[in-house]
């Protein structure tokens, strides 16, 4: 199917995603840092994601999707992730009933793995360099009669991202600020279309930036172009969360259209911002969630004497990759 013959969600769409989530989402908080504050020399404002039930973003987007499927769909929910959609999905299908099969890289995180197995779905592994997780995702919706639920190219999954924009809207608000810098995660584009969609309706005035790893910035390669651009094979990253090839078609065609551009960062400075929201901000990111606090801390943009929210999307880590994180800033 052509997806972007797809309706976009708008606002409205956004604030009925929250309907759904409320109960079932955590509401996270909007976190400062003097510390990060005189770092920036303005004002930087973290919204930890990491928080979030499943301990990440993610959950929000497939409980929106989940919660629209009828309670009888016996062959439930077949989904494809390298981990933080797979938890989410496991979770919002555990919560709703419905049986779960998530195709997932063998070489996801261990963590991952064994927390989206935990939520009681089924995990069908795939080798990521050889085979194609889509034609796999696809063959078992048909075989099972489920619903495949993607990780961003969806509607529904789209609109229950940008909840966070909405929360960000409202608790600047409260606190009496307005931010003119948005700086989030971006993999497939899901959270950031959300999260844009709703700000930018709420906020007229803020710049909203995707933040990739280097070698992964096929989002601002392809807000330069306006077009969609893929990253060439063969590259690496610790970010295991954001190593899609391509951006979406439904969240570029947002995306495209709102976001003022993206930066690229290093593994070292994905690093370094683990070890600092460690050290500083008592917080535990994943590498892909700690991009956008990683180009802030990088000064990939000029934050001082500005408002800036810095989304910090996942905290699911194995040990090991954590403290290989602390002791190279160390």
């Amino acid at each position: 199917m052509n997806m972007t013959t797809s309706p976009l969600p708008d606002l409205a769409a956004v604030e009925a995603a929250a309907a759904r989530l409320a109960g079932q989402a955590v509401e996270t908080p909007l976190l400062e840092s003097h510390d990060l504050n005189a770092r920036a020399g303005g004002r930087v404002f973290i919204k930890p994601e990491t928080l979030q039930r499943t301990g990440s973003f993610k959950f929000r987007g497939a409980f929106n999707k989940i919660s629209q499927i009828p309670r009888d769909a016996k062959g439930g929910v077949v989904a494809f992730s390298s981990g933080n959609h797979a938890q989410g999905v496991a979770a919002a299908a555990q919560i709703r009933g419905l049986p779960a099969v998530i195709v997932m890289p063998s070489d996801a995180p261990a963590m991952k793995i064994a927390n989206t197995r935990a939520y009681g779905a089924e995990v069908i592994l795939y080798d990521r360099h050889r085979e194609d997780r889509e034609q796999i995702g696809a063959r078992l919706a048909a075989e099972r009669g489920a619903v495949l639920v993607r990780p961003y190219d969806d509607p529904d999954v789209i609109a229950g991202q940008g909840t966070i924009g909405l929360e960000i809207a409202r608790q600047c608000k409260a606190k009496g600020v307005a931010p003119e810098i948005v700086l989030c995660p971006a993999g497939g584009g899901g959270l950031i279309a959300g999260c844009a969609t709703a700000l930018t309706t709420l906020l007229p005035e803020v710049k909203i930036y995707a933040a990739e790893p280097a070698g992964f910035d096929d989002t601002a390669r392809s807000l330069a172009a306006h077009k969609r651009v893929s990253n060439e094979p063969g590259k690496s990253t610790i970010c295991d969360a954001l190593m899609a090839a391509t951006p979406g078609e439904l969240t570029f065609a947002i995306n495209d259209r709102l976001l003022a551009g993206g930066f690229a960062v290093s593994d070292q400075d994905v690093q370094t911002a683990m070890a600092y929201a460690f050290g500083r901000l008592k917080l535990v990111i994943e590498p892909g969630g700690a991009v956008a606090l990683a180009a802030a801390l990088a000064g990939k943009i000029g934050l001082r004497g500005r408002t800036a929210v810095v989304v910090c999307s996942g905290g699911n880590v194995d040990p090991a990759t954590f403290c290989a994180a602390i002791g190279a800033s160390g």
